[in-house]
């Protein structure tokens, strides 16, 4: 699979300084994003891994939908296995794959295997898959530790992966996210050799997608890249089905509005409709370098102002991180006020723990 790049996410695939094949693919076709992770040696991982992406991107649903994604994976494992038997392939080949489909700040997660799913959650990094391996058996039991994990002799053995059993189950789950979160999909080519914490802060101060994209294969390859690579970075917006950045969240919002007051200006209410369309939303700015807070949408529409300031915070929009001021330079949309609260309260708490943490 090529690179493929986007304003509103990007992914690559590296074949790493080990490795002579690369066995890893990826799938960007929102709303659904997906990474594979080939076992089974030299072709029989990159069959599989292929095979596995080009049935999920047949089977699966083109909105958000748990119940779909997951039967679109289990058809994914019996083409893996169909191709085993019938000499595409090797017997015994197989794949992991982590697939997300992401309809505004809700995601909807099916995976296999050992490649993950991550969530830069207002700022905090969040692990939303369980490994399928032996060394994560052995860390949920609190035999070892997640360090020794890291350098256990069977860190490579799969537990469940799509091609090994025609009743393999995925692990099938609904994630909240939030406006201006990043999601993260990768191989264990990348979290192999990049920690979290190193993974968190690339994903905190890249500027775009494509930036944390190279940036964290490059990491994982200067670390040693003992395996493929392979990354996927996905920004949340509160859209439904495609992502993308803030001005692209405030034209999806004007596209609608447009066609809301089309529909309605033909009994003379459009007037009427842009108001109360605009009072049931609200966005955060960036104003005078402090976290504001508006009802309604941003600019004009036919005259109208459709927004009206209900707050001024004193939250200084240098003490959150990087990703977070760049989306109040543009606007982050939410639901209405409550939402825009919530959000306002957590950027005072990270606000003030920025505060109050020691300068280096």
């Amino acid at each position: 699979m090529t690179a493929a790049h986007d304003p509103g996410y990007a992914g690559d695939s590296n074949v790493g300084r080990v490795r002579s094949e690369n066995e890893d693919a990826f799938l960007i076709a929102p709303p659904l994003f997906a990474v594979a992770d080939g076992l089974g040696g030299h072709q029989a991982g990159e069959i599989a891994s292929s095979l596995a992406i080009d049935t999920l991107l047949e089977a699966a649903p083109r909105a958000a939908d748990l119940k779909a994604l997951g039967r679109a994976v289990r058809q994914a494992n019996a083409a893996v296995i169909d191709a085993a038997a019938t000499g595409r392939g090797r017997s015994g080949m197989g794949t992991t794959l982590t697939a997300v489909m992401v309809d505004g700040t809700r995601l909807v997660v099916a995976h296999v295997g050992d490649s993950r799913a991550y969530l830069l959650h207002l700022g905090t990094l969040e692990q939303l898959t369980d490994d399928h391996s032996l060394v994560a058996d052995l860390v949920r039991q609190g035999r070892i530790t997640a360090e020794e994990s890291r350098v256990h002799p069977n860190r490579s053995v799969i537990t469940r992966a799509l091609g090994s059993d025609p009743d393999m189950m995925a692990d099938t789950f609904e994630a909240q996210a939030a406006p201006g979160d990043r999601l993260l999909l990768a191989t264990d080519g990348l979290t192999s050799m990049v920690q979290d914490t190193e993974i968190a802060h690339v994903l905190a101060t890249s500027p775009t997608p494509d930036a944390a994209v190279d940036e964290l294969i490059d990491r994982a390859v200067a670390a040693g890249g003992q395996d493929n690579v392979t990354v996927v970075v996905v920004d949340i917006e509160r859209r439904g089905g495609r992502t993308s950045k803030g001005s692209g969240s405030a034209r999806s919002v004007w596209a609608r509005l447009l066609w809301l007051l089309a529909a309605l200006a033909v009994v003379g209410g459009a007037a009427w409709a842009a108001r109360s369309y605009a009072a049931s939303k609200a966005y955060l700015i960036d104003e005078g370098g402090y976290v504001a807070v508006y009802q309604g949408v941003p600019g004009t529409f036919a005259g109208l102002t459709l927004h009206e300031r209900s707050d001024l915070t004193t939250i200084p929009v240098s003490a959150l991180d990087p990703i977070t001021a760049a989306r109040l330079g543009q606007s982050i949309q939410v639901d209405g006020l409550d939402e825009a609260a919530a959000l306002v309260e957590t950027y005072r708490l990270r606000a003030a723990e920025t505060s109050s943490a020691p300068a280096p």
